[in-house]
C-alpha cells in the first residue's frame, strides 16, 4: 500500500503540503480543494483583514486554508453542510475566531450589498454559477474593486462544440458535464456583463493528474474508498487530459 504522504504531498503546492493529508481526506468531497485553492490564489491579492466569502465551502478545508494562509476573515457558506458541523471543523483547526459558518443557498445569500472584499469558490461554482444572470447577482455582494476567484471543473473543448458529452465522462458525471466549460467560455461569460474585469482565465496545468492522484489516495484511505472512487479513477485514466481539466478564473469588480 502506498503511503498517503507519498501520494498527496506535492512540491508544487508548498502551502497545502503543510496540512495533514489524513485530515483533508476526512473532509473530502471531490478533487483536492487545497491544491485548487493554492493555485487559484496565485491570481488573487488576498491580504490580512479582508472579509472573504468562501462560497460552496463544503466541510470547511478551504475556509481553514484561507484564514491560516492569508489572515483573512472568512464567511463559509454552504447549502449541503450544516453550519454547526462546519463550525466544529473550524474550532478544531484553531480558526473559529476568524471563520463564520453559514448555511445558505447560492441564489439566496443572506448578506448585505458590497460586504465582501473577495468571493472565492472552489469546486462548487459549476452547480450554481453558470446561469447568465448569476454573476450580476453575485457581484452585488462585492465591494467596488473586490475580487472574485473560481476553480471549477473545466473542459479543453466545449461540450456544445463536441456535440456530445464524451462517453467516459458521461458514465460518471452524466448531464452535469454540460456545466464544465473552457476558461475562455468563462472569460466571455463574465466580461460581457461589463461588471468585472477578468484578470486571469486559464486551465490548470495537469489538473486531471492531480485529481487522479487524490482520488487514488481517497480510495486507499476512506471506508469503501475503492468502490466510491473507482469510477472517477477510471474516467480520469481514460481521459488522460484530453478533455478534463479545471478552469481557474479571477476578476475584479468595476
Amino acid at each position: 500500500m502506498t503511503a498517503l504522504d507519498d501520494l498527496v504531498r506535492l512540491d508544487r503546492y508548498p502551502r497545502s503540503s503543510r496540512y495533514d493529508p489524513a485530515w483533508l481526506v476526512g473532509l473530502d468531497m471531490g478533487p483536492n480543494p487545497l491544491w485548487l485553492l493554492e493555485d487559484l490564489a496565485r491570481d488573487l491579492d488576498l491580504r490580512p483583514g479582508m472579509r472573504v466569502l468562501d462560497l460552496g465551502s463544503g466541510k470547511g478545508a478551504t475556509s481553514v486554508f484561507l484564514a491560516r494562509e492569508f489572515g483573512v476573515d472568512v464567511v463559509a457558506a454552504d447549502w449541503w453542510i450544516a453550519a454547526q458541523d462546519a463550525a466544529a471543523v473550524f474550532a478544531e483547526a484553531g480558526v473559529g475566531d476568524r471563520v463564520t459558518a453559514v448555511r445558505a443557498e447560492a441564489h439566496a445569500l443572506p448578506f448585505e450589498a458590497e460586504s465582501f472584499d473577495a468571493i472565492v469558490s472552489v469546486d462548487a461554482f459549476e452547480y450554481f454559477g453558470t446561469a447568465d444572470g448569476y454573476l450580476p447577482y453575485l457581484a452585488h455582494f462585492l465591494r467596488p474593486g473586490g475580487q472574485l476567484g473560481v476553480a471549477t471543473p473545466g473542459m479543453t473543448r466545449e461540450v456544445r462544440d463536441l456535440g456530445v458529452i464524451p462517453p467516459h465522462i458521461k458514465r460518471v458525471v452524466g448531464w452535469e458535464a454540460i456545466a464544465w466549460h473552457t476558461a475562455q467560455w468563462w472569460r466571455f461569460q463574465w466580461e460581457i456583463t461589463e461588471l468585472v474585469d477578468v484578470t486571469s482565465a486559464r486551465l490548470q496545468e495537469d489538473a486531471w493528474r492531480d485529481w487522479l492522484l487524490w482520488a487514488r489516495a481517497c480510495a486507499e484511505r476512506q471506508p469503501d474508498g475503492e468502490k466510491a472512487n473507482r469510477p472517477v479513477i477510471d474516467m480520469l485514466i481514460e481521459d488522460g487530459g484530453e478533455y478534463i481539466s479545471f478552469a481557474l478564473v479571477t476578476a475584479r469588480k468595476r
